[in-house]
């Protein structure tokens, strides 16, 4: 089935309705919100980067001249833009709310919550702005990844500040998103789980220069490009998830057009643990300063 028309069987006019996304500015990122233009959705962009933002804007309006599309501004990092942004987020009240936005391989240090800021990035402030507007009736998409089998909770260390490999922190940062939304939306029909499967974009280009050089073509020939990817966030536009279950490439997580499957990456104990933490690094962030 090609692009096309699985984009017609899957999809409809999202005329009227306001589509939030982080990380509008990336490679998937760009390909989601030009899928979303030409469905008929009011955007609004949240990136920290103006210039970028406004180069995007530009871009789809010269497509879609009748596009409605603006900026939040919004710093993952920032704890509090995160609260502030979240305060606009609930008056605006966006029918859709896509967590777009990622950190992999970026320079560590700790945020305002003393957490690593990949943690924060990820997971944090994402769980902050649902948990925000979760009585607006906005329906959230969260990107998740692949990466969350990769490592357990650590109880003594939730945010891996011991750790050193960038899989291990991303990945745990993930775990923690995806099973704090599952808690948080179990008896909603609110919540889309979704992951790209693996594609070429910035978030994979951490490598030293020489190694990048060398993988960086055979990348882009063994998975999917980021306009291929991009669909499994869009169906988490059309299609819920309930716990236990999330959006990804149909073919070993990786390849393919998204399906709706089963997935089984925590047990029952550690799901409460993650959802417990979560509860507390909330509160902690609504009062925290700065």
């Amino acid at each position: 089935m090609n692009t096309n028309k699985w984009l017609s069987q899957n999809t409809y006019s999202l005329s009227g309705k306001l589509v939030a996304v982080s990380g509008a500015t990336g490679g998937i990122g760009k390909e989601l919100c030009s899928y979303l233009a030409a469905l008929g959705a009011d955007l609004l962009l949240l990136d920290r980067n103006e210039i970028r933002s406004n180069a995007l804007r530009d871009s789809l309006l010269n497509k879609y001249p009748a596009l409605s599309v603006r900026r939040l501004a919004l710093d993952l990092e920032n704890v509090g833009n995160v609260r502030s942004a979240a305060e606009e987020l609930k008056k605006l009240k966006p029918d859709y709310l896509i967590f777009n936005a990622g950190a992999y391989h970026i320079p560590r240090h700790k945020t305002a919550l003393a957490l690593e800021n990949v943690f924060q990035i990820n997971f944090l402030s994402p769980y902050y702005l649902a948990r925000s507007l979760k009585e607006c009736g906005t329906h959230i998409v969260a990107v998740s990844s692949i990466a969350l089998f990769y490592s357990k909770t650590d109880q003594s260390d939730i945010d891996f500040s011991s750790r050193t490999k960038s899989n291990l922190i991303y990945g745990n940062s993930k775990r923690f998103l995806t099973a704090a939304l599952f808690g948080l939306f179990k008896d909603s029909d609110k919540l889309s789980v979704v992951h790209p499967g693996i594609t070429f974009t910035n978030i994979t280009a951490h490598y030293p220069p020489i190694i990048f050089a060398l993988i960086k073509h055979p990348m882009k020939v063994i998975f999917m490009r980021p306009k291929k990817a991009a669909l499994s966030i869009l169906k988490g536009v059309f299609e819920s998830t309930q716990s236990g279950e999330w959006i990804g490439p149909r073919l070993f997580n990786i390849w393919g057009l998204p399906k709706k499957q089963s997935l089984n990456f925590c047990d029952k104990k550690e799901a409460a643990f993650i959802e417990k933490a979560a509860d507390n690094l909330y509160s902690q962030m609504k009062k925290a300063d700065g």
